[in-house]
């Protein structure tokens, strides 16, 4: 997670490419080479990323009422290798690919949301909870098959989750009656927490995905001033 100036990144249809890091696109799979040093610690991060998706999708939802931010589902459903060097780590598992792009910043259009994805038998279901600052709070319950078709789900009743190490608040939407427990939080930050949960959506027992988002703590000028450590930015 380093930003990087214009000289070092290069843009092609199919092909990005951020420092010595580069994805691209071949067939239906997305090859990731990764040659990072991580911050705030330095260490090397190194090696290869492929997700083959087993199902495609070409829809964009709009999450905004003037329609400036955008959500893609680009693969709700693949497979995901993972090979790294340094450190030395391989796994393989279910992977999922989706895209946010928008006409401004991301802080700009909402104060917060919470995303989770969790993996059933054929198919992906997708929660999002988001709040714009423009607009009234929305919520999009929906699960894609192994073909990438869309079917908009009935909306789960929200579910409690304790807050992270840096109080950040969690929610997120299960079967009425069931209990969500956080199996590990896999990111914590001061406005971002990436979390495995335990939870039960559409009748079936699940591990999900789930990300808690504060923009308006990621606005906030002690955070901004943690930013560099986390993120360093080398502009040449």
């Amino acid at each position: 997670m380093t930003e990087r100036g214009a000289m070092l990144v290069e843009r092609e249809p199919s092909m990005l490419s951020i420092g010595r890091s580069v994805m691209c696109w071949t067939g239906n799979a997305l090859q990731i080479v990764v040659d990072e040093v991580c911050a705030p610690i330095p260490r090397r991060l190194r090696g290869s990323i492929r997700l083959t998706a087993t199902a495609l999708c070409d829809r964009t939802f709009l999450l905004d009422a003037e329609g400036s931010h955008r959500w893609s589902p680009i693969a709700p459903c693949a497979r995901i290798e993972v090979h790294l060097s340094d450190p030395d780590l391989e796994w393989t598992g279910v992977g999922y690919f989706d895209s946010n792009t928008g006409a401004e910043p991301v802080e700009d259009g909402f104060e917060a949301w919470d995303w989770s994805r969790a993996s059933l038998p054929g198919r992906t279901a997708v929660l999002y909870d988001f709040k714009p600052r423009r607009s009234s709070a929305r919520t999009l319950a929906m699960q894609f098959d192994c073909h990438g078709a869309v079917e908009e789900l009935q909306i789960p009743p929200l579910a409690s989750l304790p807050s992270t190490g840096w109080r950040l608040p969690r929610r997120t939407r299960a079967d009425a009656g069931q209990c969500v427990r956080v199996v590990r939080t896999l990111e914590d930050g001061p406005f971002y927490s990436r979390s495995l949960l335990h939870t039960s959506l559409l009748g079936t027992p699940v591990r999900a995905v789930h990300e808690s988002l504060s923009l308006d703590r990621f606005r906030s000028p002690w955070v901004q001033c943690l930013l560099p450590f986390r993120m360093p930015r080398i502009t040449r």
